[in-house]
């Protein structure tokens, strides 16, 4: 088959990044190396893409909070960036504001140029070595991600990755959504089958408590408008919602929906929590996709993986990957337009 790759642009090292235009099941998307980043994602009959996105590799690597990427080798926060593994301590980079690890440091795999190892007119396989030592890590971690459009309307994300020695790992895919095309995604509507979810310091690092969400604004078990937030009490949500105690087979978790445009997501997957990021903080200065401007609530994320800081807490899910294991890591995002 003959699949034919364009170029997004060059990395300062003169490296270039390939641009992967996907197709099927109703679904068209373009993948950039760079991050693993989903640049762009259109459903048939709706016009406006569903993702934000941006138009230039610069854009992305001066000023994008992570659309699209697969932030790594851990995804989310570890607070003071700090762990131990069978009693050996390690310290990792403190990129966010000198005192936490974030979504894998400041040159995590979201924000390096990953090599493209498989591709079809529907589906494509990067592939990135993160060596021993980067942002603090022990251990060489070979990571792939395979993006797969397919019927009816699924986004299928798989993440696999392995080690050579002991160490936490933990992937997510950091798309930003937007079922409506308008300003600001709180018009929408939204569910989780969560019935715990993990309060946070001021630094958004879990507490190690595991609340209950019942009588709260966490309560997002029946569909509940996103707009709430901005409402006196309101919550502007950045939190885990725990869906399991340990990784377990592919079940629905989460649905979004626009009203006004009858497009809704359906999130599948095999991970024990997902973080709600409803895009409080975003502000972008350079446009988006079609000419767009991104500020806050332009869209919500909706990342699935272990919870946040596992390594930290006793009675979080297991966040360590040893040699000779696979981590593999499943989610679906199924769009439909009523």
């Amino acid at each position: 088959m003959n699949v034919r790759n364009e170029q997004f642009g060059l990395l300062e090292t003169g490296e270039p990044v390939q641009l992967v235009a996907l197709a099927g099941g109703g679904l068209k998307a373009k993948i950039i190396t760079w991050g693993a980043v989903i640049q762009d994602l259109r459903l048939a009959g709706h016009e406006p893409p569903l993702v934000l996105g941006l138009e230039r590799l610069a854009d992305y690597v001066a000023h994008s909070p992570y659309f699209g990427a697969t932030p790594g080798r851990n995804a989310n926060r570890i607070e003071n960036g700090r762990f131990a593994i069978d009693g050996t301590p390690f310290q990792l980079e403190r990129n966010e504001r000198d005192a936490t690890h974030l979504h894998g440091g400041s040159d995590g795999l979201g924000r390096r140029n990953w090599q493209i190892v498989e591709q079809s007119e529907s589906h494509v396989t990067l592939q990135i070595v993160d060596p021993a030592g980067r942002a603090g890590y022990p251990g060489n971690c070979t990571v792939t991600c395979t993006y797969r459009l397919q019927d009816p309307g699924t986004l299928s994300v798989v993440y696999e990755t392995t080690t050579d020695a002991p160490t936490i790992a933990n992937l997510c895919q950091h798309s930003y959504f937007n079922l409506d095309g308008e300003a600001d995604a709180l018009g929408h509507e939204i569910s989780i089958a969560a019935d715990r979810y993990l309060p946070v310091d001021e630094r958004l690092i879990p507490t190690g408590e595991i609340r209950p969400v019942e009588g709260t604004p966490f309560d997002l078990r029946k569909m509940t408008p996103m707009r709430r937030q901005t409402e006196t009490g309101g919550v502007a949500f950045d939190h885990n919602f725990c869906l399991a105690g340990e990784r377990r087979a592919k079940t629905a978790v989460a649905v979004a929906r626009s009203n006004r445009s009858g497009v809704a997501l359906e999130v599948r997957t095999t991970e024990a929590g997902v973080q709600l990021y409803t895009g409080s903080m975003v502000d972008v200065p350079v446009p988006g996709l079609d000419g767009r401007r991104y500020g806050a609530f332009a869209g919500f994320c909706l990342e699935t993986q272990v919870w946040p800081n596992a390594i930290n807490h006793q009675g979080f899910p297991n966040a360590i990957l040893r040699p000779g294991e696979t981590l593999r890591q499943e989610t679906d995002y199924i769009f439909t337009k009523g």
